[in-house]
This record gives structure tokens, C-alpha cells and sequence, in this order.
């Protein structure tokens, strides 16, 4: 199997708005300064994820996205086929042509894994990682580092107001 970055993503952004979701809509550029992820990289996931409905858009001050259901109701591999990511192990595309154009010797062994790993994703909802505690923890740093980030900008913005007056 090879989940690329665009899905590895996807799905950390989605956890990360299910996170801070209680509090209103997330911007994405909040999100890209907990995880790490460039806010242009965001925007694409976002319009694909906006489209297959798993998050809606709010405009104006104050405005990002929030899940368009409940946690407990968006499952991992909805967020991967959002966008278009393949949890395909064969070497052909699931195709059958792996071989000269014909099903090699594993070619169902490797079908069927990817249909296994498919439905071990679809069974593990947001709101199912957001209850794992190591999950809990990570979050907790981040929010945590941010907080330190956002204290040093507003002491740096008071000095250099200071030093100007």
C-alpha cells in the first residue's frame, strides 16, 4: 500500500479541524501552523473536501471550516477517497494487466488487501481518534506551542510598538 502525503494530510487536517472545531469555524492557516502543512497544500485538500461535503466553508471574520457532520460520523477512508488518494497494493491499479496484460500470480492476494485496508479505514471515525489519548496528547503540545508562538508575536509587535513612540 502507499498512502501518499495527499492523504496523510487529508486526514491530519480533518483531525485537527474535528479537534478544534468546538470552538467555531478553523481557519486553514491555523491548521497549517499546528501540523506543518503549507496553507496552498490546505486549500487544495480543502476544495476537494468541500466538494465531496465533508466540511463546509464560513466567510467573513472569524470564518474557516467546520465538518459538515458530526466526528463520529466522518470515517477515515471517506477523507482518503476525498481526495482521490488509492489505497491500491497491486502493482496495476487493481486493473488485472499486471502481468504482460494479464492478472499476475498475487494479483487477488494484493486486491484483497487493499480492500481490507479500505474497510479497516472505514471503520475508525474522527470522533473515534479524537478519544485515543496519545491523539489527546499530541494535540495538547501543539495547542500548547502555539500558544508560546502567538505570546512571543504579541510581545515582539508591543516592543517594536515602543521602540517607535
Amino acid at each position: 500500500m502507499r498512502l501518499t502525503t495527499k492523504g496523510r494530510y487529508a486526514v491530519t487536517a480533518m483531525l485537527d479541524l474535528a479537534l478544534h472545531g468546538d470552538q467555531g469555524p478553523v481557519s486553514l492557516a491555523d491548521i497549517s501552523e499546528r501540523q506543518g502543512i503549507s496553507l496552498s497544500y490546505l486549500e487544495q485538500l480543502f476544495s476537494r473536501l468541500r466538494r465531496q461535503k465533508l466540511v463546509s466553508s464560513i466567510r467573513g471574520p472569524g470564518g474557516g471550516y467546520q465538518l459538515s457532520r458530526g466526528a463520529d460520523a466522518v470515517f477515515i477512508a471517506e477523507v482518503v477517497d476525498a481526495v482521490s488518494e488509492s489505497l491500491d497494493t497491486t502493482r496495476c491499479g487493481n486493473k488485472g494487466d499486471c502481468q504482460q496484460g494479464e492478472k499476475c500470480l498475487t494479483h487477488h492476494l494484493w486486491s484483497d488487501l487493499s480492500d481490507q485496508i479500505h474497510q479497516f479505514l472505514s471503520d475508525i471515525s474522527l470522533g473515534d481518534l479524537m478519544k485515543k489519548r496519545e491523539i489527546q496528547v499530541v494535540a495538547t503540545r501543539q495547542n500548547l506551542r502555539k500558544s508560546e508562538q502567538d505570546s512571543q508575536t504579541i510581545n515582539t509587535d508591543r516592543l517594536i510598538d515602543q521602540a517607535s513612540a
